[in-house]
């Protein structure tokens, strides 16, 4: 089984990119470095499923170049077909091409899944969950797999609960070196960047109503912010609510925020966080987005069930007409836009992401002792990736003092404190 991509003719181009990315990634070819001088990945078979770009792909170059037995597949949508070309001319199985269908995906990722791998390193959880329902024989081998995601975290850690979850998964997304940074910086950024270029339109004095408060949508709300926007936060979650308010946002439910808003995004990774009714209540014109990542995140399968007809499109801008007579553009349709219609995450914000992931790789290998569960990426590993990523902007850490270190190994106080 050698792969299936679109034009093995592209790889030249593909090669350009991903060396161009490889250079602005010193955290990830530091760990893979260290990778390849242990040998803690050597004859290791790892299943790449993710995001098929220059970063994502200078990661599985990196874990090959280690000594691993890599193989590759992504969803169509985020495939981009010269980085596909590029790594099966550097001799990895690459299953991916930008113009497959859900079904081809799905036979895509099953194709990674006959290789065997010991290791997934997964966006979405979408192929460990298959793993599960499909493959189970290979599932009772693996030595475990890495989550880069909130939503697909969540699953795993339902499949943890009901007892489905069969092999060691570690959170990668819930690294403080990932989640601070890569969900509120980088998605922050690329997503409302996203939307303003495929929108062709500014955010200066628009409304934007956020769906979600969490470190998404945070990021989300600070950079439509930034541009000038008035945004609105809707959530569910009480405390992330507050969040919202103390950082200046209004917060109101979603239903009275769509009446007057310009865009909407929604940060939630939950299909129908954007219902019927919602997209019903808008007026002509707005904008509506995803910068959250799962199927019908807005629900347009019910939409047109609804009566919602698509009255025009122009490259990734659907024009769909709601029963209500207002012509709603929807980006994309309802994909996860900063990475199915634009260039994803900045290196610098990625490069710490897939630091964590090669850490993740590691922590699975080195540790035998973790049981089937969702695992969290050990502090000091987490510390170390970001120590990485802070001198390679030319930041320096300070060290407490022998004092200090006095102070916080003693529980009794000393007399000057009381």
């Amino acid at each position: 089984m050698t792969g299936r991509i679109a034009d093995a003719g592209l790889w030249p181009e593909g090669h350009d990119r991903i060396e161009w990315a490889r250079a602005h990634m010193p955290v990830t070819t530091a760990l893979a470095a260290r990778l390849a001088r242990d040998g803690t990945v050597a004859g290791v078979r790892i299943g790449v499923s993710d995001v098929l770009e220059p970063k994502t792909a200078t990661v599985a170059l990196a874990l090959a170049e280690a000594g691993a037995e890599v193989t590759v597949t992504s969803a169509g949508r985020n495939t981009d077909d010269a980085v596909a070309a590029a790594l099966a001319h550097a001799g990895l199985p690459v299953y991916a091409r930008a113009d497959a269908d859900s079904a081809e995906d799905r036979a895509n990722a099953l194709a990674l899944l006959a290789h065997r791998p010991d290791v997934i390193v997964d966006d979405g959880a979408s192929t460990i969950r298959l793993a599960h329902l499909q493959r189970p024989d290979v599932v009772a081998d693996m030595r475990g797999a890495t989550e880069q995601t909130t939503s697909g975290v969540r699953p795993l850690r339902r499949m943890e609960v009901e007892g489905a979850l069969r092999i060691p998964v570690v959170a990668a997304n819930d690294a403080r070196s990932k989640s601070l940074f890569d969900n509120m910086h980088g998605t922050g950024q690329s997503v409302v960047f996203a939307v303003a270029d495929v929108a062709d339109r500014s955010f200066l004095g628009a409304t934007v109503v956020v769906i979600g408060f969490g470190r998404v949508g945070t990021g989300i709300a600070q950079h439509a912010a930034a541009l000038g926007a008035r945004v609105v936060v809707t959530e569910t979650d009480p405390v992330a609510a507050l969040q919202a308010a103390f950082a200046g946002f209004e917060v109101r439910t979603l239903a009275e925020a769509v009446r007057h808003a310009d865009i909407v995004i929604s940060a939630t990774g939950i299909r129908h966080s954007i219902d019927v009714a919602h997209l019903d209540a808008l007026r002509s014109g707005a904008v509506v987005a995803v910068g959250g990542g799962v199927g019908q995140e807005i629900a347009l399968t019910a939409a047109r069930a609804a009566g919602a007809v698509e009255v025009a499109r122009d490259g990734a801008v659907s024009v769909l007409r709601m029963p209500s007579g207002a012509e709603v553009r929807v980006l994309d349709d309802g994909n996860c836009l900063n990475v199915s219609a634009a260039e994803g995450n900045p290196v610098e914000i990625m490069d710490l992401s897939f630091g964590v992931q090669l850490a993740s790789v590691a922590h699975v290998l080195s540790t035998p002792s973790l049981g089937p569960g969702v695992h969290e990426l050990p502090r000091a590993a987490d510390d170390e990736v970001a120590a990485l990523a802070l001198a390679s902007f030319g930041g320096t850490l300070d060290a407490p003092s022998a004092a200090q270190r006095a102070f916080l190994a003693a529980w009794n106080p000393e007399e000057d404190e009381e």
